[in-house]
């Protein structure tokens, strides 16, 4: 059944039904982002906000999802961990529930596997990766093309619809709400599913995931060679940092995948992010924008990096990270 949206004079009425995502016991970040942009896009459309959180400790992570803006979350009490015929299922019965005008996931690895399969179950127009969206009379959501070196901006002209959004790109939302519980009732035979989760496996240097990580020192091709990997280590552990870079640098093999911020690595919102030696190529940039506090050290005053910067050193970093190193000493 493909619900219809609610209309009235030609303004758009509708809820939004937006999916949280958890791993090994914990929320993460995007659940709180999704929140804000779907927020945003409830309002636009007149209707209320509705959270989706399944499997896991749902009573738990629905204590923490009510932030301000929620309207009601639902709980779906069935399996630990994602599981693709587990989310697909219940997130298409609850949207059948619901009745929302928007579906809104986030644009992650299991976003993107199960937000696919509904929207063709259920013969949705489809959007993924948004980093922005705008309602006015229709849905319009803005993608970026060609490594980033493009925004387009994609239409959708009916309703109801589904949109992946990228992490980073929303503020996570915070203040305490006083949303609705629901627990939904979805029977899963867990034994019969297709594909289930059964085990984490860290990647090589995975003791370290830069994308939780507060306070982020990365560096690019400015260090020159990888025995100046000893200064920027020095600078790391005198500050309480965590050491990530570019992608040249992990190309190289100087550092393993998982330190890789960027598009082709991964996204990153710290509180403070220092930026070493990076001249801000859009690749890289995409996965850092969203860092509350950017601070760039380049020889070159004309680098992409330090348009983004709220904090720029315009010098030699083999000057600039000794200051800094006797400075935190």
């Amino acid at each position: 059944m493909k619900p219809e949206p609610v209309t009235d004079g030609g303004e758009a009425e509708g809820d939004v039904l937006a999916v949280a995502e958890h791993r090994r016991g914990d929320l993460r970040d995007v659940s709180f982002e999704a929140i804000t942009a779907g927020r945003q896009l409830a309002d636009d459309l007149g209707g209320e906000l509705h959270i989706a959180v399944i499997a896991g400790n749902v009573d738990g992570f629905a204590e923490t999802l009510n932030r301000e803006g929620v309207d009601t979350i639902h709980t779906v009490d069935a399996g630990e961990e994602f599981n693709h015929d587990l989310y697909a299922g219940a997130v298409e019965s609850l949207f059948e529930e619901v009745e929302p005008a928007a579906l809104l996931a986030p644009n992650s690895v299991n976003g993107l596997d199960y937000a696919p399969a509904v929207a063709n179950a259920l013969d949705l127009p489809y959007v993924a990766d948004a980093v922005d969206f705008a309602y006015d009379g229709g849905f319009e959501a803005t993608r970026e093309m060609y490594g980033s070196k493009v925004e387009t901006t994609v239409a959708v002209s009916e309703e109801p619809f589904a949109v992946t959004v990228r992490g980073g790109e929303w503020p996570g939302a915070e203040g305490a709400g006083d949303a609705a519980v629901e627990p939904f009732e979805y029977e899963f035979d867990g034994d019969a599913a297709g594909s289930r989760v059964v085990g984490f496996e860290e990647v090589a240097g995975g003791d370290v995931d830069i994308a939780e990580a507060e306070f982020l020192v990365s560096i690019g091709r400015g260090i020159e060679e990888e025995e100046n990997l000893e200064l920027i280590q020095e600078l790391v552990e005198v500050t309480g940092a965590t050491l990530s870079s570019s992608r040249p640098i992990v190309d190289n093999g100087w550092l393993p995948k998982n330190r890789q911020v960027g598009q082709s690595g991964k996204q990153v919102t710290p509180d403070v992010y220092l930026a070493i030696g990076i001249s801000g190529a859009v690749q890289h940039v995409a996965g850092m924008k969203g860092a509350e506090t950017i601070v760039a050290v380049n020889t070159d005053p004309n680098a992409p990096i330090f348009d983004i910067a709220d904090y720029g050193v315009v010098g030699d970093l083999f000057d600039v990270v000794p200051a800094l190193i006797s400075e935190f000493k």
